[in-house]
């Protein structure tokens, strides 16, 4: 069992890493209450942009650490993570990076991106 979001994009959130919130720090807007309702549009996309390269900036080359750690594994543990180097928290960075990045995907492909998050 585990929270998602559908819309325009869907997936599920990571368990322990990443709130139902993570898109906030993107910007949209917020309807409750038992879902999060995000709507982002091209008015948008600067800040989303902004906010992947702040992201980006901060985890540097550890992008490619946690992208190159993935493709060679399908589950994880802590031990697995630090042994190559990732901390829990820039693993939870990574994530809403990678939802950052669907987020702009989606509304440069459709000139908007909605969807909803579970609480």
């Amino acid at each position: 069992m585990g929270r998602y979001y559908s819309g325009d994009i869907e997936g599920k959130f990571w368990f322990g890493l990443q709130s139902s919130n993570a898109a906030s720090r993107f910007g949209g807007t917020i309807e409750e209450p038992q879902f999060i309702h995000y709507y982002f549009d091209m008015l948008d996309l600067a800040s989303v942009q902004y906010e992947l390269l702040n992201i980006e900036e901060s985890l540097g080359s550890k992008v490619t650490v946690i992208e190159d750690f993935f493709r060679d594994n399908k589950a994880y543990n802590y031990e697995m993570l630090s042994a190559v180097g990732i901390s829990r928290d820039e693993l939870s960075e990574y994530v809403d990076f990678r939802l950052g990045r669907e987020i702009a995907d989606c509304i440069i492909r459709n000139e908007s991106c909605s969807f909803k998050a579970e609480l």
